[in-house]
């Protein structure tokens, strides 16, 4: 990808370890979860786990594979398919920040132990193209083999989890943060061609004005400059990006801006004048108009609700 999109689409989600835990489950068992406000992970380091979605194929994943819910949709684990699952919140009712977990459920049966992992990351700083990845992505023992770090990684978590040593619970969330990059960066390349986020990402025109969106979100542009940028005339650049990501190349680039505008009014005592600049807003008036119209509130009432 020009640049390294996928990691500039990345970075300003800020992705932060929330919860991570280990279920050891022995057949029969299912467990159903309600949609989570983070990404979520789940390894199988032994045995089997059977996943359903509503309106998706169910997916049976095998010991050394790798499921990745990019929303943290609303998903069924158990021991095979079609079994109803007793709510998540009956069996794991708190899950506390940073907290590490062993949970046992079940019958007597063949057991399964899977790790899963919660990321919490700014939705509000989710781009289009991420918001367009499936609500899940598998990565099988094959396609984690081709990624030696992931690969290695995981097995390591596995392997070490529980570890009595000073911290071992702050690493594993930071770990779970460095698969979550890794297994995407796998994932999106296990995409089929026809998945527009992957001919976004992939086209060596739309991808290189992406990636200077992404990334130079300050400078003056214009479509007319976005267009030269992809080497492309005005027109077909805009059809083609429109096609691709699924909104127009001005509009990107506003969201753009104002998201980093936001994180910086939530984050930061920056005036409002200086996160204009900031943002590619050369007229403060036009800035404060902009995010009024786009969050529904001025930048300095957006400011006092994020600190309340």
């Amino acid at each position: 990808m020009d640049g390294d999109l996928l990691g500039a689409l990345l970075t300003p989600l800020r992705l932060q370890g929330v919860f991570h835990s280990r279920w050891q489950a022995r057949a029969p068992w299912a467990v159903a979860g309600e949609p989570e406000e983070c990404a979520l992970l789940h390894y199988v380091q032994h045995g089997t786990c059977a996943i359903e979605l509503p309106g998706m194929d169910p997916v049976l994943l095998r010991e050394g594979e790798l499921a990745v819910f990019p929303h943290g949709t609303a998903h069924t684990l158990g021991d095979r398919h079609g079994r109803p699952g007793v709510p998540l919140s009956s069996v794991l009712p708190e899950r506390r920040p940073g907290e590490m977990t062993t949970i046992e459920v079940g019958g007597d049966g063949p057991q399964t132990v899977v790790l899963c992992g919660g990321l919490h990351y700014d939705r509000a700083a989710a781009s289009p193209l991420y918001q367009a990845l499936p609500p899940m992505l598998v990565l099988d023992r094959a396609a984690l083999r081709a990624h030696p770090l992931l690969h290695d990684t995981l097995r390591n978590l596995a392997a070490e989890w529980g570890s009595p040593e000073p911290g071992a619970s702050l690493v594993v969330l930071r770990v779970f943060e460095l698969v979550y990059v890794l297994a995407l960066q796998a994932a999106v390349g296990e995409l089929a061609d026809t998945e527009p986020v992957l001919q976004a990402l992939r086209h060596p025109r739309i991808g290189a004005a992406l990636h200077a969106v992404q990334t130079r979100f300050a400078e003056p542009w214009t479509l007319e400059t976005l267009a030269a940028e992809a080497g492309l005339s005005r027109s077909v650049f805009a059809a083609n990006f429109r096609s691709l990501v699924g909104e127009a190349p001005m509009r990107h680039l506003t969201a753009r801006r104002l998201r980093e505008a936001a994180r910086l009014l939530a984050e930061t005592t920056l005036a409002h004048g200086r996160i204009s600049e900031r943002v590619g807003y050369r007229s403060p008036v036009g800035f404060h108009l902009a995010f009024r119209q786009w969050y529904g509130m001025t930048p300095g009432e957006f400011r006092r609700r994020s600190r309340a």
